[in-house]
């Protein structure tokens, strides 16, 4: 997810902070100290309930991740957004019991700290308004963000659970995350519609605004649906395919000697091509992926020697010629790297990079192959 910036690691997890969060937040501050406006206490008190209750969206993703990680499946980063929280994978779940327990975690743990939050509200009736206030919403909004989640329809929480067990009793994971994406969609449809009823009718005296967002949340949830599934669709194909057949072999050769204006003149322009291998007098020293040059100013590409830019070769992983191109992929993903070689008998025989895995399965879908 691009327009983040890291916040550090919990658990060896990286934190990251999406621009759109700032927007919920916002809007949850104001809509806590709307009937004080003029008072810097209860502004106070807003924020330190909207600080809170995403920490608890943090919590919530923490515990899909440890759970996730305790059962085979590695987490690289957690991201918080405009609708809460996400938890990346490196790889899908290689069972449906161990699916089944990491999309059930989340929820759990708000339904938890929601419960926490009433219990504190309830057997402490003589806490201050303010106090009583901030517990008050802790407690809705995670019994809410549980209850969210739950909603059987893929990506959701609940749309996992749903694959898992369809998983479970019908061993076909392919079908069960076509079933759970379509129910997905369906509730996606089901946001927007009730969005646009809300807009034009106001039924129980709900705003205009409500239904915009009750039918943006749909919108979104409907999308990403479609790509979590058409994801999923990829990663099922790229098992079908080894490292030999995804891999360049006609990667073109540039001097490690030569300057970056050379490399851009005389090479990536004419040829269009965008990874080079780096030699220095027939040995191989490394790679040059675009994006490499990217960085470095248009001001400097004529001093600056490919050598100084390239991806050292011992700074690569290296795949073997007959390994499965989504075994690749998650290797990647894990030490994120957009590159990898490819080996045979010791042998360095082409280059894998993540843009042409993606490039590959989209040849073949328009082929329809």
């Amino acid at each position: 997810m691009g327009g983040t910036f890291n916040l550090g690691k919990v658990f060896g997890i990286q934190l990251r902070l999406h621009y759109s969060w700032f927007i919920i937040f916002a809007l949850l501050a104001f809509a806590l100290v709307a009937p004080h406006w003029s008072s810097g206490f209860w502004w106070g008190i807003g924020i330190t309930t909207c600080l809170l209750f995403f920490a608890s969206v943090i919590a919530h993703e923490l515990a899909h991740s440890l759970v996730g990680r305790a059962n085979g499946i590695p987490i690289k980063s957690i991201t918080l957004f405009i609708f809460g929280g996400i938890a990346q994978m490196t790889k899908e779940a290689a069972s449906p019991n161990a699916e089944l327990k990491m999309a059930a975690a989340g929820p759990a743990c708000s339904a938890a700290i929601g419960g926490m939050c009433f219990l504190i509200w309830f057997f402490n009736s003589g806490m201050p308004a303010p106090v009583a206030s901030m517990v008050w919403w802790l407690m809705f909004m995670n019994l809410a963000l549980a209850t969210f989640n739950m909603i059987p329809g893929f990506p959701l929480d609940g749309g996992r659970v749903l694959r898992a067990t369809l998983w479970r009793f019908t061993g076909d994971y392919k079908r069960s995350t076509l079933i759970a994406t379509r129910v997905g969609e369906g509730v996606g449809y089901t946001f927007i519609a009730g969005g646009i009823v809300i807009v034009f009718l106001n039924p129980f005296g709900l705003s205009w605004f409500t239904g915009l967002w009750i039918a943006f949340i749909g919108w979104f949830l409907k999308n990403a649906a479609s790509n979590s599934y058409r994801q999923a669709q990829w990663r099922q194909a790229l098992k079908r395919f080894t490292a030999a057949q995804v891999m360049t072999v006609n990667c073109p050769v540039v001097p490690a000697d030569v300057t970056l204006n050379q490399v851009v003149q005389e090479y990536i322009i004419p040829s269009g091509c965008r990874l080079f291998m780096v030699a220095d007098m027939g040995k191989l020293e490394g790679i040059l992926p675009l994006q490499s040059i990217k960085p470095v100013s248009q001001q400097n590409w004529g001093v600056t020697q490919v050598r100084e830019i390239m991806i050292p070769i011992d700074k690569l992983k290296v795949a073997d010629s007959g390994q499965d191109a989504l075994n690749i992929l998650e290797q990647m993903d894990e030490s994120d790297t957009n590159q990898m070689l490819v080996a045979s008998e010791g042998r360095v025989i082409g280059v894998i990079a993540r843009d042409d895995l993606i490039t590959f399965l989209r040849t073949r879908a328009e082929l329809g192959i």
